[in-house]
């Protein structure tokens, strides 16, 4: 059931977050005396941890309470880049809040590293943000690379992961293989 967590996918659970009410959301960290480092949702995550191989919680890119927050209950970050020249600026600010995170909040904090999303071969811009973040950040550059494609724009727009929406597409083929990267990835790391 979709509405208890379920999925139209076999072991996918998702819970669906928002905010309905701002002013209310608001008031109510504004109220809270521990808002930066709040471990609700770290003590959540701790609870089912157990139960699932990964949890993924997908944040908006805004440099806010609530992905602190995260931040302080995730074991690792993946950064996607959109290959576009504003996502640039955005890094290094993102990359010092994540070892700010790790130094004051969660020490366990790692930076999984950066996939690279909506490429366009087509256009220069692309490969000069690839090239400019491979020559400037020595983190972890996931091999897969997330193209533009139409199918993956519509996909939520009918509440859909691209995956049921178009399995065939690119952009489903691009998340599969970044998908089994990660997970490769993990095995090598828990095989160390």
């Amino acid at each position: 059931d979709q509405k208890k967590g379920g999925s139209r996918m076999k072991n996918l659970f998702q819970l669906l977050g928002g905010i309905r009410n701002p002013q209310q959301f608001l008031q109510s960290m504004m109220n809270n005396s521990q808002v930066m480092g709040n471990p609700m949702a770290k003590n959540a995550i701790d609870m089912i941890k157990e139960n699932f191989d990964f949890i993924i919680i997908d944040s908006s890119p805004a440099l806010g309470m609530i992905t602190i927050n995260i931040m302080t209950a995730s074991d690792s970050v993946l950064i996607p880049i959109q290959c576009e020249y504003y996502a640039l600026e955005g890094l290094s600010q993102l990359i010092y809040t994540i070892n700010l995170a790790k130094k004051k909040l969660n020490k366990n904090l790692e930076l999984e590293g950066v996939v690279f999303t909506m490429y366009d071969s087509r256009t220069n811009l692309s490969l000069q943000v690839v090239e400019n973040v491979k020559d400037n950040l020595k983190q972890n550059i996931y091999k897969t690379i997330i193209p533009r494609n139409i199918r993956l724009a519509e996909a939520p727009s009918y509440g859909q992961p691209i995956n049921i929406y178009d399995t065939r597409s690119t952009g489903a083929e691009s998340y599969r293989l970044l998908a089994q990267e990660v997970m490769e990835r993990d095995k090598e790391i828990k095989e160390k």
